[in-house]
């Protein structure tokens, strides 16, 4: 029998709630409309709603309100966000790219995921839906693009040819209108239906760019690239934007350069309607290059859904706009162009060429090719509060102010405002537009890295402090209760009665802030350097800190009366009042108090740790043997051990009777930040304690066995602070990626085996998913198409079901054929013994082995068929043959049959056996197919038949009187008949 790890039952910890985080810098910022998201309970703000990546969750947040609504997470996967894309067809549709390279079609209205793939092997980069929404091309860091069928739920096929990670992705679309229109222009004379015959009613091209400085066009029915061209000139592509009507798009690359391209799109769609070989054609053009002001690597760039400005960013604090100039403006700057040149000639050239340029018409300069500078012009630059992550463009209804969000990487949401309308026109030629910053969400997150987290006495309030801001915020609700300024944070902690925060920062200076009032008492300049320590006394009548100018100092808490300046009366007022200081030969890290009040313990840049006695502050312990200073340090609630952690990794344990290192071990990955003891032994857990290092893992050991109790994971960069609660039911950590994460105790008791085998797993199956996402191509060039799928270990758990499945099945066939031959001869005889399986739920072989495909998702079927081994292909295809003859589930058997018939058609070819199924199968499929044609054709009549008498149900004759009586006229003199005016 397994035992749990101790008598007293140690309880696991589990991610229990994550806050702070607003919008995390691995993904792209989205905004959508009131009328989507919408909760019932809530009321529409105007300013729409913002859809953000923030670490492996998708927010909502009501950018007006600062309110978040909606959080979507998937709990099987712990991979940041990455990528965010939104359905033109369904806006409540989202496509979510993560870290691990899988993507998750998220439902808005219900926070659901609807569809979940699996095909890249790192990163999602970007997503693009078409134009009706029901496909997704999805590009990545692995350098493939695949593109998926949403309403299959399956993965097309994966498009190769760049060289580095995927940049920019779009569909090409041609509507019927726009091609119609501009065939008749050109005298062509197709029509709408050829066109879009020819385009399958769908976008069939894909243009895409990559950091090899390459953007290519692809056309999807052919599945190959049929044109490449050099993107930027400078080094690598880093953003795509295709402008609304698709007639030309902008590829961004370093030192601020944009290049302009035009796109034929008319001759792509006549190349694909065309049979014979044409010859070859340039369907994207070089138009010209716009400089950004500034001059870093261009990461964003953006038309507006109007078409009429373009925004683009770096990692700097600006977006700049741009705005497309109209025809009637471009014709004007190319008159002043022609007429300033002419003036040029006409002051240098004689008398014989002046007549002939003044009678000349210079007409060689038109729209189309107009320099792209004189098209689009430089609009304003908005500055925004932080180094811009994304923008996306929101959708107002007044013409006069077009909106833009931005997502900053300070983990803040900001929406200008930008004036269109100038009422002056010399204002326009001489200052920029005004804009203005409307609504920010800011409030529940830190601009900068959490350095320290402190709870109050009753675990209900927790003080983060980062560089310039201190945040108190309620445990249980995870609201941001204040929010005062500071300096830079390096410590904090809550003084006696929870009322006072003291934070120690940088500049050697102790900042008290009233939290009832919101205001700073006091600053105390303690210290000549950084004060990297503080910790409050365990009699709560005193506090030490420590600094890198080699001080300790100690304070005393004292209440004061005050004279209020201009009258007689005084005021209490809470000061620290310097008591005692201790000079040590190096820059203190950190300090530590024993629960006993006896020893002060300092550990100091040279590695070492010294102990004192607090009364009379001399030495008592020198603890040596780490190899890099020693970060941080705990006493135990006994005062009987002290733990530290150092920059070398490692962990270790001294008792404080001798000084004797009781054990030292290799703890985590990179620095050790912070470690902490469980604050009592009510569970017999006094001497754990709690690990927090950069390597992003916090782990929980037993301080008497030295053994590691659990891992703790979910962060997505270096963990900075770290606190337990005084009950120590949770623990709170501050990281890196500007989250702010709860670990809760839960009821479920901690076995130490199964915390060993759960390791274990996890690391054979991130090697079994590594060894799989290996090619199986040589190592020669790639195919240009190959397979969507990627084999993961759901998919390889799907394939040895579908065997089990199969093997049991056919077994059970053979019995129960058997017992049908005998039963024909004894009619008495006793059904056979049939695996329990099949007893227990009463079901035959083949709907056992339907059951079981069934229930593999749509997007894994075909990777879990991929397992299958030949020799289980006969038996499937038996099984397929019973439910074509008993009409099951005919879209899955067809979908199976289709599949397996495509990688195993040269074995089945050849084999003399499996002719005979597939003509039964080919026989019985036609006729399911048969049935289900009339069947569709019957509803289809019917419902033409109920949509004709709903129409004249709807349809009323109405007559107007003038027109009455022109008719009448008409009908008088040319004896027509008179004609009704019909009104649906």
């Amino acid at each position: 029998m397994v035992k749990s790890y101790l008598v007293d039952e140690d309880r696991k910890y589990e991610h229990s709630k994550t806050f702070g985080l607003i919008n995390s810098s691995f993904s792209n910022a989205l905004w959508a409309p009131d009328d989507g998201l919408q909760n019932a309970t809530i009321r529409q703000s105007g300013a729409g709603k913002a859809v953000v990546g923030a670490d492996e969750e998708v927010l909502c947040w009501d950018v007006k309100k600062g309110e978040l609504l909606g959080r979507w997470r998937d709990k099987d996967c712990a991979a940041e966000v990455t990528s965010i894309a939104q359905s033109d067809a369904d806006p409540d549709v989202f496509a979510v790219g993560y870290g691990d390279g899988s993507i998750r079609i998220w439902d808005a209205r219900i926070a659901t995921v609807i569809v979940n793939f699996n095909g890249h092997r790192s990163a999602v980069t970007v997503l693009a839906f078409d134009s009706d929404g029901s496909r997704l091309a999805s590009g990545s860091k692995d350098t493939d693009i695949i593109i998926w069928d949403l309403v299959a739920e399956v993965g097309l096929y994966k498009l190769r040819g760049h060289a580095n990670q995927i940049t920019g992705l779009k569909f090409l679309q041609h509507t019927a209108n726009k091609a119609t229109g501009e065939d008749e222009e050109a005298g062509q004379g197709f029509d709408a239906d050829h066109l879009t015959n020819g385009m399958d009613d769908r976008s069939c091209f894909l243009l895409t760019t990559s950091k090899d400085a390459k953007i290519k066009i692809w056309n999807l029915e052919s599945q190959h690239c049929i044109e490449t061209h050099i993107a930027q000139s400078n080094g690598e592509c880093w953003a795509l934007a295709i402008s609304p009507d698709g007639s030309g798009c902008i590829t961004a690359g370093n030192d601020g350069e944009l290049k302009v391209w035009s796109i034929d799109l008319r001759g792509l769609v006549n190349s694909n309607l065309q049979i014979e070989d044409a010859q070859e054609q340039i369907y994207l053009k070089e138009r010209g290059f716009l400089y950004r002001q500034g001059k870093d690597r261009t990461i964003g760039v953006s038309f507006h859904p109007r078409g009429k400005y373009i925004a683009a960013h770096g990692s700097e604090k600006a977006i700049e706009l741009w705005r497309i100039r109209s025809e009637s403006e471009v014709q004007k700057t190319l008159a002043r162009k022609r007429k300033r040149r002419r003036e040029k000639l006409l002051a240098t050239q004689d008398g014989a060429l002046k007549d002939g340029l003044m009678n000349g018409d210079d007409v060689s300069e038109n729209l189309a090719t107009a320099d792209v500078t004189d098209v689009i012009v430089p609009y304003v630059i908005v500055r925004t509060g932080g180094k811009v992550r994304s923008v996306d463009w929101g959708r107002g209804r007044s013409s006069k102010v077009i909106n833009l969000l931005s997502a900053n990487t300070n983990n803040e949401l900001e929406l200008y405002s930008i004036s269109t309308k100038q009422s002056d026109k010399k204002k326009t030629l001489e200052e920029p537009p005004d804009y203005s910053r409307t609504f920010a969400v800011d409030l529940p997150g830190h601009r900068t890295d959490v350095r320290s987290v402190a709870l109050s006495s009753d675990d209900r309030m927790l003080a983060s402090s980062s560089n310039g801001s201190l945040k108190i915020w309620n445990v249980r609700t995870q609201n941001c209760l204040r929010t005062l300024d500071c300096g830079y944070a390096l410590c904090s902690s809550f003084l006696p009665g929870d009322k006072i925060v003291v934070v120690g920062n940088r500049n050697g200076e102790l900042e008290l802030f009233d939290i009832a009032s919101s205001t700073l008492i006091e600053t105390v300049k303690a210290h000549e350097g950084p004060i990297w320590t503080l910790h409050v006394h365990p009699d709560g009548r005193s506090m030490a800190t420590g600094s890198a100018d080699k001080s300790a100092k100690f304070f005393n808490f004292q209440v004061v009366q005050e004279e209020i300046p201009g009258t007689q009366r005084t005021t209490p007022r809470f000061k620290l009042v310097h008591t005692r200081t201790l000079k040590v030969s190096d820059d203190i890290l950190s300090l530590r108090l024993s629960p006993d009040s006896r020893l002060v313990a300092l550990s100091l840049l040279d590695n070492t740790v010294k102990v004192f006695f607090t009364d009379s502050l001399k030495l008592f312990l020198n603890l040596y043997g780490h190899k890099l200073p020693v970060l941080n340090m705990d006493i135990s609630y006994d005062s009987k051990l002290i733990v530290t952690c150092s920059a070398d990794k490692n962990v270790r344990i001294w008792g404080l009777d001798f000084g004797d290192c009781h054990k030292a071990f290799f703890a985590h990955q990179d620095s050790i930040m912070q470690v902490a003891f469980v604050p009592h032994n009510q569970d017999g857990n006094g001497h754990h304690f709690f690990s927090a290092s950069k390597d992003r893992v916090i782990k929980y050991w037993d301080g008497d066995k030295f053994e590691q109790i659990q891992k703790l994971d979910g962060h997505h960069g270096e963990i900075w602070a770290m606190t337990v609660s005084r009950t120590g039911e949770f623990l709170v950590t501050a990281s890196h990626d500007k989250s702010i994460r709860i670990w809760q105790q839960t009821d479920e008791q901690i076995f130490l085996e199964e915390e060993r085998e759960k390791e274990l797993e996890e690391l054979y199956e991130n090697t079994l998913a590594a060894s799989l996402d290996r090619d199986d191509e040589p190592d020669g060039e790639k195919a240009e198409v190959g397979p969507a799928g990627k084999q993961t270990t759901e998919t390889l758990m799907a394939g040895e079901k579908i065997v089990e499945a199969l093997e049991l099945g056919i077994a059970d066939l053979e019995v129960m054929r058997e017992w049908g031959e005998a039963k024909s001869t004894q009619p008495n005889l006793a059904p056979p013994e049939r695996h329990p399986i099949f007893l227990y739920t009463n079901i035959s072989a083949e709907a056992h082995v339907l059951k079981v495909i069934q229930k593999i998702k749509a997007a894994a079927l075909q990777d879990a068929l991929l397992v299958l081994p030949f020799s289980q292909v006969p038996p499937l295809f038996t099984f397929l043959q019973i439910w074509a003859e008993k009409q099951w589930s005919i879209p899955l058997t067809c979908r199976v049959l289709f599949f397996v018939l495509n990688i195993h058609h040269k074995q089945i070819v050849a084999s003399k056996t499996m002719r005979p199924m597939l003509d039964g199968i080919r026989r019985h499929l036609r006729r399911a197919l048969q049935r289900q044609k009339d069947e569709m054709g019957f509803n289809l009549a019917a419902l033409k038949f109920v949509g004709t008498q709903m129409r004249e149900k709807g349809e009323k004759d109405y007559v107007d009187e003038a027109v009455w009586e022109t008719e009448e006229e008409r009908v008088l003199k040319g004896r027509k008949k008179r004609g009704f005016v019909d009104v649906a």
